[in-house]
């Protein structure tokens, strides 16, 4: 059986779950991070040098990187239906994969440790409001390709970029702040709350 390392509050773990929930795939999971067991702990590096979760374990071994695990476990147990064989629609979903790592996520960190998940030393008004102008910013090119497309991120069929952007767009929705007005994104939102692998990782009290 899969194990996974990970507390539940955790975006990148939440990502993990749901990609499990969608394939069906039985698992277990072990309360890692703030909170729980140090990830700093030599059992947990000796898993992960970066002292990070999630960490996924199968037979194979332990593998990190919240978005390769979900293209793993797509790739391995999906059977074209998270992430297509074919190279050419299965870069697109890589695609909108990658941006969301990089280009989505970054814009949140202050934003989110100031008004959603309140931190201290996370209190400057002026930083606030440069990430929340980042965050709607970057939320605005999701709207465009979303229009483009009509139904989900990559193109018409759900797949497993859409599980890792639905994961930040529910931070995006559940973080106290003032949101720019986007129809499709907010649509898009809707349609992924339908499903019920979401329900469990898409709860108001956890952003």
């Amino acid at each position: 059986m899969l194990k996974i390392l990970g507390r539940t509050s955790s975006l990148n773990v939440r990502k993990v779950l749901w990609t499990c929930d969608e394939l069906g795939l039985a698992y277990e999971r072990e309360d890692w991070g703030k909170g729980f067991a140090s990830t700093q702990n030599p059992e947990f590096l000796a898993l992960n040098l970066n002292g990070l979760v999630p960490v996924l374990i199968d037979e194979q071994g332990a593998l990190y990187e919240s978005n390769t695990i979900c293209r793993y476990l797509a790739a391995r147990y999906g059977g074209g239906h998270l992430l297509p064989a074919v190279v050419r629609p299965r870069a697109v979903v890589e695609q909108w994969m990658d941006w969301q790592a990089t280009e989505l996520n970054p814009t949140w960190g202050y934003a989110f440790l100031a008004l959603g998940r309140p931190t201290p030393g996370y209190d400057d008004a002026a930083q606030i409001a440069a990430s929340v102008q980042a965050w709607n910013g970057v939320m605005t090119i999701l709207e465009q390709q979303l229009r483009i497309t009509g139904a989900h991120v990559a193109g018409h069929d759900f797949s497993v970029a859409d599980v890792v952007m639905g994961v930040s767009v529910h931070r995006w929705v559940a973080t106290p702040m003032d949101r720019a007005e986007l129809p499709a994104v907010e649509a898009y939102y809707a349609r992924l709350k339908q499903r019920p692998a979401f329900g469990p990782w898409a709860r108001n009290d956890v952003p």
